[in-house]
């Protein structure tokens, strides 16, 4: 029996039933794992998302009755992340992704989830910065030239784009702001050459703002609003989308990885208004918010409508969302404190 916990909460109790949820698997992904064949990759898996994207995937991947080994892989700077992979039926690997040696050592498998990325810093360090978003990426296409390849790339491969319509579809040109963003364009391109070459399925998740409860875009507002600092809204509205979403929306692209590349843009269907969200959060937090700036006409926004026509709308709404932040952060709960840097408007991160 598929779970069924996101049905109704209005509280996440602690970490552990967090990363519950967020490795909770839709029914579509279930479908998914279910008809594919052999074991699983997830390259870059000790970031925000790997975790607990890796584990959606065995526990689908276990609902759908199919036995299947999960490999995460990553350097693992942090070492209780091996553990918490190993607890939960996930094998985890220890590799430099930027070493050809070591990337030719990892176990064959015909499904990959392919997550590096450099971002914050990379307009201080643009040469690292190019190299895993783009000299990467043909490594472990000439890896895994015999096998599916469900890729994340960037909402920031568009450009700022007026508020007023809606934000960049799939099919927009990509023109992007800024060394990381045109890195990202780059992983993309890289991509899309060897699909095209060697015929490897590919899908590339362009992902606008996951959310949980320890990071994310209306973390970095609420805690604002809760400490009584400025929020500047001259990148007055933006997308997001609650992470366990994110997670199921990228496993289930294995069924659309195609040659050339199928791109999908994952985001919430909702464009919010910083201004708004930050009022909402004073509510909730009894905290009125300090507002400066002014809202600029355009904003880095995605339009996920294919999406959610392909796999349904996002289980959980962005007001929903942003009730479970507040409780959270009311309570004090454990925070990364990694800010997502969202007002950035020059593409220098």
């Amino acid at each position: 029996m598929i779970p069924d916990s996101h049905r109704s909460f209005d509280s996440v109790r602690d970490e552990d039933h967090l990363d519950s949820l967020l490795s909770e698997p839709t029914p579509g992904v279930v479908e998914a794992m279910g008809r594919l064949e052999g074991d699983l990759v997830v390259l870059g898996v000790s970031g925000k998302m790997g975790p607990t994207l890796a584990w959606m995937a065995r526990r689908a991947s276990e609902l759908a009755g199919v036995d299947r080994t999960v490999y995460g892989v990553a350097r693992f700077s942090d070492p209780s992340r091996e553990g918490w992979l190993r607890d939960r039926g996930i094998e985890p690997i220890r590799c430099d992704l930027l070493d050809p040696d070591q990337i030719d050592r990892l176990p064959d498998a015909p499904n990959v989830v392919h997550m590096p990325a450099f971002k914050f810093g990379a307009s201080g360090d643009q040469a690292t910065a190019w190299a895993v978003n783009c000299f990467l990426p043909g490594l472990v296409c000439r890896k895994y030239r015999r096998s599916r390849i469900v890729a994340f790339s960037t909402g920031n491969v568009y450009p700022l784009v007026p508020v007023s319509g809606g934000g960049s579809v799939e099919t927009d040109p990509l023109r992007p702001v800024g060394d990381y963003g045109m890195s990202c364009v780059g992983r993309e391109r890289i991509m899309e050459h060897f699909s095209r070459t060697l015929g490897i399925p590919i899908a590339v998740i362009r992902l606008n703002y996951a959310v949980e409860m320890r990071y994310g875009v209306l973390i970095d507002i609420g805690r604002k609003v809760l400490a009584g600092e400025p929020i500047d809204v001259s990148m007055g509205h933006l997308n997001a989308i609650w992470q366990a979403d994110a997670n199921a929306i990228t496993l289930h692209a294995f069924d659309h990885a195609s040659s050339p590349p199928f791109a999908l843009n994952v985001t919430g269907p909702e464009v919010l208004r910083v201004r708004d969200v930050a009022e909402r959060f004073g509510e909730l937090l009894g905290r009125p918010p300090s507002i400066t700036g002014t809202e600029a006409p355009d904003a880095l926004l995605s339009d996920a409508s294919l999406a959610g026509r392909l796999m349904g709308p996002p289980r959980i709404d962005a007001d929903h969302l942003i009730a479970l932040v507040a409780d959270w952060l009311r309570r004090g709960g454990t925070l990364l404190d990694k800010p997502t840097r969202f007002e950035v408007r020059d593409g220098q991160f």
